[in-house]
């Protein structure tokens, strides 16, 4: 079955968050995911906040962008997560926006090499492992968490490019793909994604979760609202992005992604969506029931 999620988008300012969650506890909104964009809300006290606030509801955080956190910050936070609400936090990193990790003064001149050693330590002080490594941007000297989690814990890569999207096949446990990405971009990174995963010898009965964000915009101005939106991210030329409609529609466009090799489906309403508890409402309960 098809996961279904929906996106608060950091565009809103973080007090808007309980509501949100509130509802989506509410309607049994299956994932509500964060992202740590800058220099809006932070990825791990959001998540930290809604897994407070809601009992069942999974909470997602697509992306931590590896070029602002230390390896041992991200583990023992991921780890804190998983101990206190377990089996409901999802971890994702990434390369961030370049031009983000510039401004703060940590863009990596190798984003790839700096996900990769991130990963690789990451994935290993989460299963308990004791680390001492000198790459050339993770360096750790006999450190393990204290308090690591008590079961496995997943931790997906966001990727666009090849590199990045064989990287995650080889060295995460899922990968996150944007909202810019049609359903036939999802068939040819989940084959890239294989693809590295063959490469670096890993079982093939290993589950590797692929989730793709899905624009959308529903209720008056829907269209317009959806075109805006790709016109402003450069997207309006390239066809299969995107939804506006109902929930039939919506559920449709959701069953195409899911065709192509997406297994979690997170609905990204536009930036000026005018109601985010509704939205989470409308994903729930009107558009689920039509997604096998």
């Amino acid at each position: 079955m098809t996961t279904l999620g929906a996106v608060f988008r950091p565009q809103l300012p973080p007090e808007r968050l309980r509501d949100v969650v509130r509802v989506g506890e509410e309607v049994g909104l299956e994932e509500l995911w964060l992202w740590e964009d800058c220099f809006r809300e932070g990825g791990i006290s959001t998540a930290a906040a809604a897994l407070a606030w809601s009992e069942r509801m999974r909470i997602g955080v697509g992306l931590l962008p590896v070029p602002l956190r230390n390896v041992a910050v991200t583990a023992m936070e991921g780890a804190a997560l998983h101990r206190m609400f377990p089996g409901r936090a999802i971890l994702g990193v990434g390369h961030g926006v370049q031009d983000w990790m510039g401004q703060v003064g940590a863009r990596a001149e190798s984003p790839l090499t700096l996900l990769h050693e991130h990963l690789d330590a990451l994935r290993a002080l989460l299963r308990g492992e004791r680390l001492t490594v000198d790459g050339r941007y993770v360096r750790l000297d006999d450190v393990a968490l204290d308090w690591p989690p008590a079961g496995p814990v997943p931790v997906l890569a966001g990727a666009e490019g090849p590199r990045t999207l064989r990287l995650s096949g080889a060295a995460a446990d899922g990968t996150v793909l944007t909202s810019s990405t049609s359903p036939d971009g999802v068939r040819r990174a989940r084959r890239i994604v294989e693809e590295g995963r063959a490469a670096a010898g890993r079982d093939a009965a290993e589950p590797h979760e692929v989730v793709v964000y899905l624009l959308t915009a529903t209720g008056p101005g829907a269209a317009a609202r959806l075109r805006a939106e790709l016109a402003a991210e450069g997207l309006e030329s390239v066809s299969g992005l995107g939804v506006a409609g109902d929930a039939g529609a919506v559920a449709e466009a959701v069953r195409r992604l899911a065709e192509a090799g997406a297994d979690t489906v997170v609905l990204q309403p536009t930036g000026d969506e005018p109601d985010p508890e509704g939205f989470v409402r409308f994903t729930a309960e009107e558009v689920r029931p039509l997604v096998p």
